[in-house]
C-alpha cells in the first residue's frame, strides 16, 4: 500500500482527530477532576489515537507484526495507569481503559483501512460514551418481559428465518413463510419504535406525544385510551379528540411507508390519497386542541398502555393473520375476481390495517387493485375507530371524532377520484 505524503498527512490528521473527538468526551466527563488526578483525558485520547496511525505506518514497512507488538505494549502501558486510577478512586469501570484501546486501534484502521469505517466507528463509540446516562437509565427501566420478548425474537428471526422455505407452501402460492415471517418482523420493529416512544416519552411531553407515539403502535388502543379518559373528564375532550385524530394521521403515513418500502410502485398511487387523509386529520387536531378551552382538566396525560410488540406471541399472531389474509383474497380473487379481494381487504380493516397493507403490498395482484384493497381497509379502519371512540367515550367523544373521521374519508375519496 503506498501513500502520497498528502494522502499520508490526511490519514495521520484523521487518526489525531479520532483521538481528539473521544478525549473531549472523556475529558468533559472527568473535567472536576484535577490535573495529574486521571490517567487519561484529552491531550492523552488525542495521542493515543496518533500513535495508532504513526504505528499503522511504521506497520507497512516493519510488517503487521510491528502494529501486534505495538498495540500490546499500548495496552501494557495504558492498563497499568487505568489500574492506578482504579485504584486511587476506588473505580471499577473499565469503560476508559476500552475507549483508549479503541482509539488506538482507530488510529491504525484510519491509515491502513478505510477511513469511512474509521471514522464511523469513532463517532459511534463517542455517542456511546456521551449517552452514559440516558443508557443506563433507559436499561433501569426495562422490564425482563421486554428484555425476554426481544431475545426470543432476535433468535427466531436469526436462527429461524434462515431455515424458514423462500417458497409458496400452498397450492395456490399465495403464502411464502420466509417472506411472511420478515414482515410480521419488519412491523414488530416499526411498532416497537411507537412503544418506546409512549414508554419515554408519554408522560413528559404531553398528549400529543403520546398520541403520536400511539399512532405508530396501534391507533386502536390510542383511540380506545383516549376515549377511555374523555368520558372521565368532559373538560379535555377537545384535547382527547384532537390526540385520536393525531394518531389516525400517523397510521395513515405508517401505511403509505410501510407499502411503499415493499412495493415502491404503491409509492405514488397512495402518496396523494394518504397524504390528503393524513393532513385533513391533522388540521382537525389542531383545531380541537387549540380550542379546547381552559380548565384544569386540559392538562390530562392519558397513560397509554401498548401491548409489547415484541413478544413473540405478538408476532406470531401477526404472521397466522398475513398468512390467513394473503390465503383468502387469493382464493377469493379466483372465485369473486378482484371485488372478493376488496372484500377481504373491508373485513379486515374492521380490525387493523397493518395485515392488509402487507399482504396487498406482496401480492403478485394489479398496483390500482392493491391500492384500492390499502384504501378501502384504512377507511374502514378509520370509521370503525370513530364507533369505539362513541360507544367508549360516549356521544362527546363520539360526534368529534365520528365528524372529523368522516371529513378525513371524504377528502381522501375526492383526493384519490381526483388524481386517478
Amino acid at each position: 500500500m503506498q501513500m502520497s505524503n498528502l494522502d499520508l498527512f490526511w490519514r495521520l490528521g484523521v487518526a489525531l482527530a479520532i483521538g481528539l473527538m473521544v478525549g473531549i468526551e472523556r475529558g468533559w466527563r472527568a473535567r472536576d477532576v484535577e490535573d495529574n488526578g486521571r490517567a487519561a483525558g484529552f491531550r492523552t485520547f488525542g495521542l493515543a489515537g496518533l500513535m495508532g496511525g504513526i504505528c499503522g505506518v511504521l506497520g507497512l514497512q516493519l510488517g503487521a507484526s510491528f502494529v501486534g507488538l505495538a498495540f500490546v505494549a499500548f495496552s501494557a502501558v495504558f492498563g497499568a495507569f487505568s489500574w492506578l486510577e482504579a485504584r486511587a478512586t476506588g473505580s471499577l469501570s473499565a469503560t476508559t481503559l476500552i475507549a483508549g484501546l479503541l482509539t488506538f486501534l482507530l488510529g491504525v484502521l484510519a491509515t491502513l483501512g478505510d477511513l469511512t469505517v474509521a471514522i464511523a466507528a469513532a463517532v459511534s463509540m463517542t455517542v456511546l460514551l456521551a449517552l452514559r446516562t440516558q443508557l443506563h437509565s433507559w436499561l433501569a427501566r426495562l422490564t425482563w418481559e421486554e428484555f425476554r420478548a426481544g431475545l426470543i425474537l432476535m433468535v427466531m428471526s436469526f436462527l429461524l428465518l434462515p431455515l424458514l422455505p423462500d417458497r409458496p407452501i400452498d397450492p395456490w402460492g399465495a403464502v411464502n413463510l420466509h417472506d411472511v415471517w420478515l414482515m410480521a418482523i419488519m412491523m414488530a420493529l416499526i411498532s416497537a419504535t411507537g412503544y418506546v416512544a409512549v414508554r419515554l416519552f408519554g408522560g413528559l411531553l404531553g398528549i400529543v406525544v403520546t398520541a403520536a407515539a400511539g399512532g405508530l403502535a396501534s391507533s386502536t388502543v390510542t383511540t380506545l385510551t383516549f376515549a377511555r379518559l374523555g368520558r372521565a373528564q368532559p373538560g379535555a375532550v377537545n384535547l382527547l379528540v384532537g390526540g385520536i385524530l393525531i394518531s389516525g394521521a400517523v397510521m395513515a403515513l405508517r401505511v403509505w411507508a410501510i407499502a411503499s418500502a415493499l412495493n415502491p410502485r404503491l409509492f405514488g398511487p397512495l402518496a396523494v390519497t394518504l397524504g390528503c387523509a393524513a393532513v385533513a386529520m391533522g388540521a382537525m387536531a389542531v383545531a380541537f386542541i387549540l380550542g379546547r378551552g381552559r380548565g384544569p382538566t386540559d392538562q390530562a396525560r392519558p397513560s397509554l398502555t401498548v401491548a409489547n410488540p415484541l413478544e413473540v406471541a405478538t408476532s406470531i399472531k401477526l404472521a397466522v393473520l398475513l398468512s390467513a389474509v394473503m390465503l383468502a383474497a387469493e382464493l377469493v380473487q379466483r372465485v369473486w375476481g378482484n371485488a372478493g379481494v376488496l372484500a377481504v381487504a373491508a373485513a379486515s380493516g374492521v380490525a387493523e390495517v397493518d395485515a392488509v397493507t402487507l399482504s396487498m403490498s406482496r401480492m403478485n395482484i394489479p398496483v390500482t387493485l392493491a391500492v384500492q384493497a390499502i384504501l378501502l381497509a384504512v377507511a374502514v379502519n378509520t370509521a370503525s375507530k370513530a364507533a369505539i371512540a362513541a360507544w367508549v367515550g360516549g356521544s362527546a367523544v363520539g360526534w368529534r371524532t365520528a365528524l372529523a373521521s368522516l371529513t378525513a374519508i371524504a377528502v381522501a375519496t375526492v383526493a384519490y377520484l381526483w388524481f386517478n
